[in-house]
């Protein structure tokens, strides 16, 4: 085994070492996964010796020993028994001699490890949305900065009206402002299976209870309520596998947000754009090859990831929709998987979209060039509307600027730096006799024309930062 605890001989998921962060590997862990098991464990003998059910000594015994994870024993006995969470039982058992041979009674496996798997992605979702929070104070800082930076804007991937850069990050900063808000009310909602037994009636708590006088119901609540976690009203075997969906759709929502910026960064930090670019090391490699590339490869993963996260709630709807009856085991599998990767992948996701926006590159000169160049053509409709309120005919005015702006077109297509259409304009006399040179030129600059789109942006960065300064 090498340092970092695992071997590179075998195997290994690259969400063990390379994608993900350590706090949240550490969630989704075999480690901490059995020491949650215990928790629930100790839970359910808490509250059976409330009802008198289980002796204080026996439940001393099973807290002595709820951190003594021993993996390589309880693998010995899942080889024999071919059951792992009943081979975790027995382990825990070996190791509390007055109180093992009360563990995990009356209940049934997904008694145990379901309420666990929604632990850990409370765990695991409250860990995602501080870093989202990180993430949109970084980018709601940049807005501010560049909130009236105006740039050439692009529909169809083409030069359509000018915008602002800072009103551009806003479109993100909005997208991630829902996600925020769809994975706190995600988190809220999560609810546990509860302590309801193998179909979800309660019958094997009814039996152990009914001469205590204490409800089923109320039985769970008592457990739960150590768990800090709500229950659903009714259950199967297992917690509804919607529950699943739900999660893994709003991380696959957060993921598509932070595709379309990455997306767009690599757009923008093409040559062609020459606009953004994610930052570069001083001593990084772009290209095995070509010594002088500039690859945007940190945008260019987090787009990666993102389509694997958008593969897996398609997953989590079969498991939902072919959830058969009181249950069937064939989503076992796949959700060992499927739950920690999509949130290892989206922990990436965020951390590198963040180290991107903390460092953002932006070339002033780059938008200054693009908006000279094709800003101008943009702003011909200031132009014809100012012609208009002049006393000209509208559609006549704008067959004279489309025929010049085709000209000037194919001017800026063969090479020319220097844009021609202002000159073609301010010369033409149908123009002329509604408006002088000096007017049609101070109508054709591009910069004033944004309309509110700074005061916008500012607004959004602002409501952004004040909730989540203060929650409430």
């Amino acid at each position: 085994m090498e340092a970092s605890g695992y071997a590179h001989d075998t195997f290994l998921s690259p969400f063990t070492w390379r994608y993900g962060s350590q706090p949240m590997r550490k969630i989704w862990s075999e480690v901490h996964k059995r020491r949650l098991l215990r928790r629930v464990w100790v839970a359910l003998a808490t509250a059976q010796h409330e009802a008198g059910l289980v002796t204080a000594e026996q439940l001393a015994d099973l807290k002595a020993h709820q951190e003594d994870i021993d993996i390589t024993r309880a693998r010995e006995i899942e080889a024999e028994i071919h059951h792992d969470l009943m081979a975790e039982v027995r382990v825990y058992a070996e190791q509390c001699p007055i109180g093992g041979r009360i563990i995990h009674l009356g209940a049934t496996s997904m008694d145990i490890s379901d309420n666990v798997d929604v632990l850990r992605m409370r765990e695991a979702l409250d860990l995602l949305l501080a870093e989202l929070a990180e993430l949109l104070r970084t980018l709601t800082t940049q807005i501010e900065q560049r909130a009236g930076q105006v740039c050439m804007g692009f529909t169809h991937l083409q030069p359509a009206e000018p915008t602002t850069v800072g009103y551009r990050l806003a479109q993100y900063a909005q997208d991630l402002w829902m996600d925020y808000q769809t994975l706190q009310q995600v988190r809220n909602r999560l609810r546990g299976k509860g302590i309801k037994g193998a179909v979800g009636t309660s019958a094997s708590y009814a039996v152990l209870l009914e001469r205590i006088g204490i409800s089923p119901a109320s039985f769970e609540q008592r457990v739960m309520a150590l768990l800090d976690l709500e229950p659903f009203m009714v259950a199967t075997q297992v917690y509804p596998r919607k529950q699943d969906w739900t999660v893994l759709s709003a991380l696959a929502g957060l993921a598509g947000s932070l595709y379309r910026f990455a997306f767009d960064l690599r757009l923008l930090q093409a040559p062609a754009f020459g606009e953004w670019s994610e930052p570069f090391g001083e001593r990084q490699v772009g290209s095995s090859a070509m010594p002088f590339k500039r690859n945007p490869i940190h945008s260019e993963n987090i787009d990666s990831l993102a389509r694997l996260v958008a593969s897996l709630p398609r997953i989590a709807w079969d498991n939902a929709a072919h959830s058969l009856l009181e249950r069937t085991l064939d989503d076992s599998g796949n959700r060992r998987e499927i739950l920690p990767v999509a949130f290892l992948a989206v922990d990436e996701i965020l951390h590198t979209a963040t180290r991107i926006l903390q460092d953002l590159r932006v070339y002033d000169v780059g938008i200054a060039h693009n908006l000279a160049r094709y800003g101008v053509f943009a702003a011909t409709e200031r132009l014809l509307m100012t012609l208009v309120q002049r006393g000209a005919d509208r559609q006549a005015m704008h067959e004279v600027i489309r025929r010049h702006a085709m000209t000037a077109w194919q001017t800026v297509m063969s090479g020319e730096d220097h844009n021609p259409l202002p000159e073609l304009l301010a010369s033409d006399p149908q123009i002329g006799a509604y408006l002088t040179p000096e007017e049609v030129f101070a109508l054709l600059d591009a910069s004033q024309h944004i309309g509110d789109a700074p005061e916008r942006a500012r607004k959004l960065a602002r409501t952004i930062r004040t909730v989540l300064s203060d929650p409430s």
